[in-house]
């Protein structure tokens, strides 16, 4: 059996691309909770791929491929959001998703995509206010999807009413707001749900090891590295504090958040002397 983390050491070195989104959320589950079936998870993701290659070849519309995903998806497997305990842990965790059929948007979605990936059709997450989407894309064109509630399509005016519920009720749909996001953005966007949990029950450690392993699949990645300096550094990891700045440093030499890092470094090391 592979140890989870070298999977993911493996993937920050590849391009985005070339991300097996359902395997590297696979990885993060393994580490969230050992004891828990990852064999059967990663047969049942690869039984998905089998029954797309067999429903999807040859689909182009977009309506129509969004229809097959429900079909199989919310359907045949009755995949659906968990409204009643959202917060669960198991919620955000590949192995428990599939295990319950059940999860929070983001977890439900990178099932989708990975179905999508599955039979080349070019799909990506949208970082939509408050609430994870996934869109089908064509030529010129784009289908979105919620993934929470069986992959119903999401026209304006459905867009219109969580934006307004997040953002205030003069809020309204503008250029940019259905950002997309690459593989590597959703399923750090998935780990960033345990983590936000981890340390709104107090679990620093826990948080902390969350930020490491996702930044073993983005180490270019700016903000963890300053976010688990900060972590270290309360938790009183000097010398791992110093070396995630100098880390955030490389990627960010100048500017504010430059300088207080350098301020932050500076008094660290006075604490060592």
């Amino acid at each position: 059996m592979s140890d989870p983390r070298n999977a993911l050491d493996a993937i920050g070195q590849i391009p985005d691309v070339e991300i097996d989104i359902g395997e590297a959320a696979l990885q993060f589950a393994r580490i969230d909770e050992p004891e828990a079936d990852w064999a059967m998870a990663r047969a049942h993701l690869s039984e998905l791929v089998r029954e797309m290659v067999g429903m999807g070849r040859g689909i182009s519309d977009l309506e129509a491929r969004a229809g097959v995903l429900a079909r199989l998806l919310a359907g045949r497997y009755g995949y659906h959001g968990d409204e009643l305990t959202y917060d669960d842990f198991a919620n955000a965790n590949l192995i428990r998703v599939i295990e319950r059929r059940q999860g929070m948007p983001v977890a439900l979605g990178v099932i989708w995509l990975h179905a999508c990936r599955a039979v080349g059709w070019t799909a990506h997450g949208v970082d939509f206010p408050g609430h994870f989407l996934i869109a089908l894309a064509g030529k010129g064109s784009q289908v979105v999807l919620d993934v929470f509630n069986g992959g119903i399509e999401m026209e304006a005016r459905d867009l219109r009413a969580p934006i307004k519920r997040v953002e205030g009720e003069t809020a309204e749909l503008r250029p940019g707001v259905l950002q997309p996001m690459n593989a590597r953005g959703v399923l750090l966007r998935l780990q960033n749900n345990i983590k936000g949990q981890r340390l709104q029950a107090g679990d620093v450690p826990g948080g902390l090891a969350c930020v490491l392993d996702m930044l073993r699949i983005a180490p270019d990645h700016a903000t963890l590295w300053r976010e688990a300096a900060t972590l270290h550094q309360g938790l009183d990891q000097i010398g791992a504090a110093v070396s995630a700045y100098e880390h955030f440093l490389v990627l960010v030499p100048e500017g504010d958040a430059a300088s207080r890092a350098r301020a932050s470094i500076a008094a660290l090391r006075g604490r060592l002397n």
